[in-house]
């Protein structure tokens, strides 16, 4: 009998310790392993290295940069719809490209006692998610990969002209021939169009997001330019400038595809940079869509009746 106990203490003892070492080691070691918010952020800005203004935007608008990532998701604008369906696929890091909170700096100051910020606010603390606006930092890269990311979407890579995103010439059509076809393949019903509508058009200018009237005016000075493809402006600046330039007769025209729908194809080919720089992480693109929608084309899902009173 004291053999066999004399044989099994050294057995127990090393068991013993073996686990008494696992239990120690392998919480370590997955906590090491759990990529933070914070840490994904410095990764992404790390791997741009590209500078950004000391009074950048491209910060954290709202959550814990120390919570875990449990996925990404990219999209032009974290609107409410985009966090939920963020929240439904399990992707607690949101990377929007414009502001959470209806400003460019998002300043909530205004917005402190509304219910609409509180509303927002409150979903993304309740749900543990962290969203980040990477704007800046994304507009410095060369070539700007939202501008490409748009002429990806409309298939006009070959088009550019020395490799430029923002000057094209594509085969030969007309206002609205080209107008039909951005709606189509950019999912944008609603466009807003200024010049003639059977404008021969081949050089096409890119400034897609709100890049201001003096800049589109620049560009559309250009002999080289027949149209400019924008994102938005105040209407009575480029708007105004376009009519008029047509009522004069010169080979001018402006589509304003929205800001959004100009932007968008950019955070989605952003997602498929962000799986390579984190490929243990699902990363997903997700959509914003168009704001707005015109009698013709309302809303997928919605009721066409009126409201019963």
């Amino acid at each position: 009998m004291r053999s066999e106990e004399t044989q099994s203490a050294p057995t127990s003892l090393v068991r013993a310790c073996v686990v008494i070492f696992l239990l120690s080691v392998f919480p370590f070691t997955s906590a090491a392993q759990t990529l933070t918010a914070a840490e994904a952020i410095a990764r992404i800005q790390k791997h741009y290295a590209v500078p950004v203004p000391h009074d950048t935007v491209d910060t954290i608008k709202a959550g814990d940069p120390s919570t875990p990532v449990t996925g990404i998701a990219t999209t032009f604008l974290d609107t409410m719809d985009v966090l939920r369906e963020a929240q439904r696929r399990g992707l607690n890091l949101v990377i929007s490209h414009e502001p959470t909170f209806y400003n460019h700096l998002d300043d909530a100051a205004f917005f402190a006692s509304d219910p609409v910020y509180r509303e927002k606010l409150a979903f993304i603390q309740q749900h543990h998610m962290v969203v980040f606006r990477f704007h800046d930092q994304m507009h410095g890269v060369s070539p700007d990969p939202v501008a490409v990311g748009l002429v990806q979407a409309m298939g006009w890579q070959n088009y550019m002209n020395d490799g430029n995103p923002f000057q094209l010439t594509i085969p030969r059509t007309t206002l609205l021939g080209l107008s039909r076809e951005l709606a189509k393949r950019l999912n944008a019903p609603t466009l807003r169009i200024v010049g003639n509508p059977d404008l021969p058009i081949t050089h096409v200018a890119l400034l897609p997001g709100a890049a201001g009237s003096q800049k589109q005016i620049l560009v559309l000075r250009s002999d080289e330019v027949e149209v400019l493809l924008a994102g938005e402006v105040p209407e009575w600046e480029t708007v105004e400038y376009v009519r008029d330039a047509s009522a004069q007769g010169r080979h001018k025209a402006l589509i304003l595809l929205g800001h959004a729908v100009s932007e968008e194809a950019g955070m989605k080919q952003y997602a498929e940079d962000l799986r390579a720089l984190f490929p243990n992480v699902k990363v997903q693109f997700v959509a914003a869509g168009q704001p707005t929608w015109n009698p013709d084309h309302p809303p997928a899902g919605a009721t066409t009746k009126a409201p019963a009173k």
